[in-house]
């Protein structure tokens, strides 16, 4: 019994050595109740495992790793602005790479380890300070804000720390404020930007909805800032950077000299352009922080390893927030909370001037999957989710199955949800399209009965039926959102009429329309035909239907030109979504 005792530690030890995940069996040897097994046939039967399962694999399949090429590189190309991508699962980086161009003007290509604007992913950051000070007794998630700004006018609500962490505060977020645009070039003191939003009205109660508020996460470092009497940037550098060896992490800085930055790069009239700049005191405790997929891993593994803060209390920044009336919100501390193909997910994005991040991990699986890209042209959100599916083996691969006439004309109609707006389901060329209000007309696909896909999307349609096999509703899912559109006896609107209008007309309309101090719509003529063109977005053209209002194809919006007392159009409106937008020639 000895020998083979000593037989099986040996062996065990190889086990470890060819792969550090294979302690479980141990315990499976430890637990096995059948006295009739002879140890050393077990033993060599766990070895095969290990080296044959999938499950406990250590190096990615190169049909995996050319999926992932695959993904990237259809949207991140050679020449253009790039990204950086970093997949792990069970503690080993399986994929780390950098594809497209970190600096576009010096021709410096992408490298996997460039410094990039991680935007609102800084929020779970900023959130596990806040525990960490918990942990110290120098705070409680139920404190209510004016302990620590005393003068904060809450307009007679309780706000406490937990409304700022899970964005139900009800406090307006800054970054939507119409007069943003005049602040975000400049530095300013922390207390100069709350002065900027704190007098905004509620949007609505505390802990009664869910909006993601900006202004939440800035109290948050403020009180940060309070509470341990150093500025954010030096708490984050000494508590969160240096003891997780996260070196190539900062505060965010337009003056410093950091090493392998990326630059970050956004949509013009014709391509990409320079981002626009922004102070990187603007958006503080809520997305200032830069930093590298490999140091978010070195993050990702200090948290799980419960090396910032303690087990209890890192549950509590994955656990669902819920608001006073029972329903949930998607959202933590500083996480969002979905799904990958019916696994669960721990995960934010980010999105800053120049820059778009998302980070997702699979805690069943353990996968961790980031994604960085410098253009905010090119969100990297759907090929990380993507590419967490491929590491789990289910793959969003959908095939389209053959529906006849009869089947299609089933699901045409005009639905309707909750809050009023219109999902219209519409067919043309045996295609059938799904057209939400205000928005394009996208094709859609079934891949099984009553269950449809929109290419190139996450999204899916699943329609139901009564007793009668009649439709119904149709429920939209994407990932763990889904919303329940109720069919109506309504007609599906007619289709707009075009008319003629001389090109002298059409010459009057022409100009760079003012909607808000960052975004204009830019009127061109060619020829006899008129186009749109909003910032950062592609030109549309506008079709008429009277002389002097134009309605478009590709969306469901309408422009009007507005003539002023002196006879010239000076003003549009734009419809769409059910809203009236005005906006004024430059």
């Amino acid at each position: 019994m000895k020998k083979t005792l000593a037989l099986f530690l040996a062996l065990l030890s190889i086990v470890y050595l060819l792969n550090p995940t294979a302690g479980i069996f141990e315990l499976a040897y430890l637990k096995t109740k059948d006295k009739h097994m002879k140890p050393f046939k077990f033993i060599l039967l766990l070895i095969f495992a290990g080296a044959s399962s999938p499950f406990f694999a250590q190096t990615p399949s190169k049909q995996l790793i050319a999926e992932f090429d695959k993904l990237l590189t259809e949207q991140f190309k050679p020449g253009e602005s790039g990204c950086t991508a970093l997949v792990s699962q069970k503690g080993q980086v399986l994929y780390k790479k950098g594809f497209g161009m970190a600096d576009v003007e010096l021709n410096v290509p992408m490298q996997p380890d460039m410094v990039f604007r991680i935007g609102s992913i800084t929020k779970q950051f900023t959130a596990i300070c806040i525990l960490q000070l918990m942990e110290q007794g120098k705070l409680g998630l139920q404190d209510e804000i004016t302990k620590f700004i005393p003068d904060y006018p809450t307009q007679a609500h309780k706000i406490t720390v937990e409304h700022l962490l899970t964005h139900t505060s009800g406090i307006m977020s800054y970054t939507s404020m119409k007069n943003f645009q005049d602040i975000m070039r400049k530095d300013m003191k922390p207390v100069e930007i709350i002065d900027f939003f704190k007098n905004q009205p509620m949007e609505f109660a505390p802990g009664t909805k869910w909006n993601y508020d900006n202004s939440g996460y800035f109290l948050l470092g403020y009180i940060i800032e309070k509470v341990s009497g150093k500025t954010y940037e030096q708490y984050l550098e000494e508590n969160i950077f240096k003891p997780v060896g996260m070196t190539n992490s900062f505060y965010g800085s337009n003056n410093k000299i950091i090493k392998n930055r990326a630059s970050g790069y956004q949509p013009g009239n014709d391509g990409i352009v320079n981002a626009d700049i922004m102070s990187m005191t603007i958006p503080y405790a809520a997305g200032s922080i830069q930093s590298t997929v490999e140091d978010l891993y070195k993050w990702h593994q200090a948290l799980h390893a419960y090396k910032v803060v303690k087990k209890e209390n890192l549950e509590k920044a994955f656990t669902e927030y819920k608001l006073t009336d029972g329903k949930g919100t998607h959202y933590g501390y500083g996480w969002s909370l979905s799904v990958v193909q019916g696994s669960p997910t721990i995960e934010h994005g980010g999105g800053i001037n120049g820059f778009l991040t998302n980070a997702i991990y699979l805690p069943n699986e353990d996968v961790f999957v980031a994604v960085f890209s410098n253009s905010n042209a090119k969100p990297p959100n759907d090929v990380s989710v993507k590419m967490a599916a491929l590491t789990i083996g289910k793959p969003y691969n959908y095939k389209e199955i053959p529906l006849d006439d009869a089947a299609q004309e089933s699901y045409v109609g005009v639905y309707e949800n909750e809050e009023g707006m219109q999902r219209i389901i519409t067919k043309a060329d045996k295609q059938l399209f799904s057209q939400r209000t205000g928005g394009p007309k996208y094709a859609i696909k079934a891949y099984r009965n009553d269950k449809f896909f929109f290419p190139n999307s996450l999204t899916t349609l699943e329609f139901q039926r009564d007793i009668q096999n009649k439709i119904t509703r149709v429920i939209s899912a994407e990932r763990a959102a889904e919303i329940i559109w109720n069919k109506t006896t309504k007609p599906i609107p007619s289709a707009k009429t075009e008319i003629t209008v001389t090109e002298a007309v059409l010459s009057q309309y022409t100009g760079e329309y003012q909607i808000s101090p960052a975004f204009s719509l830019m009127i061109t003529k060619e020829g006899p035909r008129l186009f749109a063109q909003a910032t950062g977005q592609g030109k549309n053209e506008l079709f008429p239907e009277t002389e002097n209002k134009f309605f478009l194809k590709v969306v469901d919006a309408q422009v009007e030109f507005i003539k002023d007392i002196n006879g010239q159009f000076s003003k549009l409106i734009l419809y769409q979504g059910g809203q009236k937008i005005e906006g004024t020639k430059k």
